[in-house]
This record gives structure tokens, C-alpha cells and sequence, in this order.
């Protein structure tokens, strides 16, 4: 499982880039009334590969604790991207997202009694995903 949970990284974030290859294709987004704290676009392309590494990072250190939580986590994960650009249902995209930060929070409890180096490396993950909480719901409320 410990070199299980890292491919399983790599395989979410490339199911979860497919989805975001609709971005631009129709003008939803695009035409979608957001909150002024939305960053440019390029920066989700900074940050989620970042997060994707220290996510396969911490999930090798940990596999044997987290393995079966963790991978529920990356269905949503790779989920929300394909409800919300594909299918355009930002509401069940955030409802996806919270299940994630719940789980994600599960995560780093369990991290936490392992590692506090490692419980604070993972954290950016849990922090951004309250962000893109954040981000969808105005979408939500917005449009």
C-alpha cells in the first residue's frame, strides 16, 4: 500500500486535469459571476501540483494508517473537478467538497498522532481545500 497510495495521487490528479480541460471549451466558467477573492486561473496551476506532491508524499510516510481514508478522499478529490467544470453542478460539487474537508480532516488527526512535521505539511492541503470551499460556494450564492 505504501507505493500504492502515491500512484493513486498521480492518477487523481491526472482524472481531475481531464475534467478541467472543459474549463474553456463551452464559457461556463467563464460567464460565472465570482467572488473578488477568485485568483487568476494560472495560480490553481501553481498550487494543486504542489499539494498533489506533499499529498504523495505524506500518504507513502503514512500509508499503513490512512490507506483506505485516503483513497475515499481522492474519489472526491477527482470528483469535484468533473461536477463542477464538466457536469456545471457547482451545488453537488459542494457538497463534495465538504465531504473532502471532513475527510481531510479525519487524515490529519490520524497524521497528527504520527508526525507533527508531517501533520503540518499536509495541512496546506486541508487549508486550500476550505479556499476552494470557499470559491465554490460564492459560485453557489452568486449565480
Amino acid at each position: 500500500m505504501k507505493y500504492i497510495l502515491p500512484l493513486l495521487v498521480i492518477l487523481t490528479s491526472i482524472i481531475g486535469s481531464l475534467a478541467n480541460i472543459y474549463i474553456n471549451s463551452d464559457g461556463w466558467y467563464e460567464g460565472l459571476i465570482k467572488s473578488s477573492l477568485n485568483p487568476p486561473s494560472y495560480v490553481f496551476g501553481f498550487v494543486w501540483p504542489i499539494l498533489y506532491v506533499i499529498m504523495a508524499f505524506v500518504s507513502f510516510r503514512v500509508a499503513d494508517k490512512i490507506a483506505l481514508i485516503f483513497i475515499i478522499q481522492l474519489i472526491f478529490n477527482a470528483a469535484w473537478s468533473w461536477l463542477f467544470f464538466y457536469f456545471h453542478f457547482p451545488e453537488v460539487a459542494l457538497i463534495d467538497i465538504a465531504i473532502l474537508i471532513y475527510l481531510n480532516q479525519r487524515i490529519l488527526l490520524i497524521i497528527n498522532k504520527e508526525s507533527r512535521i508531517l501533520f503540518y505539511l499536509y495541512l496546506p492541503y486541508l487549508i486550500w481545500l476550505f479556499f476552494a470551499a470557499f470559491l465554490n460556494a460564492s459560485i453557489v450564492w452568486l449565480n
